[in-house]
């Protein structure tokens, strides 16, 4: 539970959202236009939301699975630590990838999960980022798609949490600490 109290301001709005998913889709089905079927990852927790609606917009035959990984834990800062909670259930070996992250915003969860999916020798692999904070990356990581860049805010919505909060927000808001 946070422990300070806390407002949040939309910053982008679930129509804006819904624009941008549905123009990525078609540049995604454009991309893997062909294959037998497309392994979507969707990194959880917080890229579930994402993930279904870019599902339901993508015009290819697809196979979703899920990892979870966590460098966050409970804070608004990355521990740097990245930790697999979750595995894969399906094989990627000789398969066509899409990666679909929350977020990226050090760029370690990305940088180490990417490095552990390629080991595992996908045909193609693509990642797609619904936000993508630049200013703070840290390691050398970019997404191919990415829905929306921002600012250094900490933000929840759309299946993004705090402390496990919010996630249910139809929006990314972004969050402000207040004085009680």
């Amino acid at each position: 539970m946070p422990t300070r109290p806390y407002v949040i301001d939309e910053m982008i709005s679930a129509k804006s959202i819904a624009a941008r998913i549905e123009n990525l889709a078609r540049e995604i089905s454009d991309t893997f236009k062909g294959t037998d079927k497309l392994v979507v990852v969707g990194l959880l927790r917080g890229s579930f939301v994402f993930i279904a609606d870019l599902v339901r917009e993508l015009d290819l035959p697809i196979e979703v699975d899920f990892l979870e990984a966590t460098s966050y834990g409970d804070s608004t800062e990355s521990s740097r630590e990245v930790k697999i909670m979750k595995d894969l259930r399906g094989k990627i070996g000789g398969r066509d990838v899409l990666l679909v992250e929350d977020i990226v915003d050090t760029g370690f969860t990305l940088k180490h999960v990417v490095g552990m999916l390629n080991a595992r020798k996908p045909a193609h692999m693509k990642t797609i980022a619904l936000l993508n904070k630049q200013s703070r990356r840290e390691v050398d990581v970019t997404a191919d798609w990415i829905g929306f860049e921002i600012p250094d805010e900490f933000v929840v919505g759309y299946g993004i949490d705090f402390a496990q909060r919010n996630r249910n927000l139809p929006f990314i808001g972004k969050v402000r600490f207040t004085e009680e």
